[in-house]
């Protein structure tokens, strides 16, 4: 199995213009770059989806759903936090009632 290589955002998208610029097939590119033609319609796939659902293409380590998967995780822990809060409150009320 041979060692995966790791493509910089600003590269994958230099052969994307390189691709639309050029006239040449997907083919020709990634064999004038070395890279596996697979890898080149992905990253083209990639950014035209990234273009349709107005996101950011290339966001790194992970996909685009994975931004929107940690505002979530950050939200409920938030709100998990608050409940928390209001809870203690309520029994410091109930405690300071007069029965």
């Amino acid at each position: 199995m041979g060692i995966r290589r790791k493509y910089t955002k600003e590269f994958k998208e230099s052969a994307i213009e390189l691709y639309h610029s050029s006239g040449k097939s997907a083919n020709e590119i990634a064999h004038e770059l070395g890279i596996h033609q697979e890898n080149l319609s992905r990253w083209l796939r990639e950014s035209k989806e990234a273009e349709t659902k107005k996101i950011k293409a290339f966001p790194g380590q992970g996909n685009p759903r994975d931004e929107e998967l940690n505002r979530l995780r950050k939200e409920v822990a938030d709100l998990r936090e608050r409940n928390e809060i209001l809870k203690k409150a309520m029994a410091f009320f109930v405690e300071k009632s007069p029965r």
